[in-house]
């Protein structure tokens, strides 16, 4: 448990370019299912631009895939975390990262940026496809 704070206007945009509105739970319900995550037993509310995220996952694995999926959204500044289940190993991606070099620096071989881009599918679809402020998924052993 805990709490996550994602770059608010970094994430994906869930709004037309001339609404610049906070995400509301039922639209950040809708891109987890979009997602194909399955959110059920747990509930997201939002409080301004924080989500809060409550319940039992299916898994450790698809609880931090939600954590990601819903604050990498713009809008959002923080994700609470009342989730059963371990604590999450997250990265912000910096200017100038690649998933290699996070690889190198977070798993100590870069030739392991395939592990991370699995970790974080299906948010990402390219593992070349990565932007500072959005925050990636590091799979622990």
């Amino acid at each position: 448990m805990g709490l996550w704070s994602f770059v608010k206007d970094a994430g994906k945009s869930l709004f037309g370019a001339a609404e610049a509105a906070e995400p509301d739970a039922d639209t950040l319900k809708k891109e987890v299912q979009d997602l194909g995550l399955d959110a059920s037993g747990l509930d997201i509310s939002v409080d301004g631009d924080k989500v809060k995220v409550t319940g039992d996952a299916v898994s450790q694995e698809v609880k931090e895939k939600i954590i990601l999926a819903v604050g990498n959204v713009e809008g959002v500044a923080a994700v609470e975390d009342e989730v059963t289940g371990g604590d999450p190993v997250f990265h912000t991606v910096e200017k100038g990262d690649t998933l290699w070099a996070i690889a190198s620096k977070t798993l100590g071989n870069g030739s392991r940026y395939t592990d991370i881009f699995e970790a974080n599918k299906p948010m990402l679809s390219d593992p070349d496809k990565i932007y500072p402020g959005q925050v990636l998924r590091i799979p622990q052993d």
